[in-house]
């Protein structure tokens, strides 16, 4: 996946698990003249508030001035990973076998990019689904984004 091609995940990880909270993910989108968006998600298993946002926000925004990974001008977004969460790494995937998701490829992939449907886990360097009775494995460095679909 191509979620944090700057491996900022790697840099900002240590002062955000001291904080308390698990860094879900990164997200880096390339901007036009604003510059880009760095977005990066955060948990806990009592959820997150806003608060939670703020000092994390503030923890991060340290760590990235001193280090400076991204050149240029971006906004740092830190969010929660929400109902719809996005799924990273390999052990995510593992972690909500059993949910529904929706998967997109970076390229066609038997004719098509989009796929949707009841998480298996991981077998190997794959995500497996059931997708319509049938069982869909695809290379996990071939997922562009994978996201939980909510379900009440």
């Amino acid at each position: 996946m191509k979620q944090d091609p700057l491996h900022i995940g790697d840099l900002l990880e240590p002062g955000i698990s001291s904080m308390g909270y698990e860094l879900v993910g990164v997200e880096f989108q390339t901007g036009g003249k604003g510059g880009g968006l760095l977005r990066i998600y955060i948990d806990s298993e009592k959820g997150i508030s806003a608060d939670d946002c703020q000092k994390v926000s503030y923890q991060v925004s340290g760590v990235l001035d001193v280090e400076d990974p991204i050149p240029g001008h971006y906004t740092l977004e830190v969010s929660s990973p929400g109902l719809d969460r996005m799924l990273f790494r390999p052990q995510d995937f593992e972690r909500f076998a059993g949910s529904l998701i929706k998967v997109r490829t970076a390229y066609p992939i038997e004719g098509r990019r989009k796929f949707k449907g009841r998480l298996t886990g991981m077998q190997g360097d794959n995500v497996v689904f059931e997708q319509d009775d049938m069982e869909i494995s695809l290379p996990f460095d071939q997922i562009e984004q994978a996201r939980l679909v909510p379900e009440y």
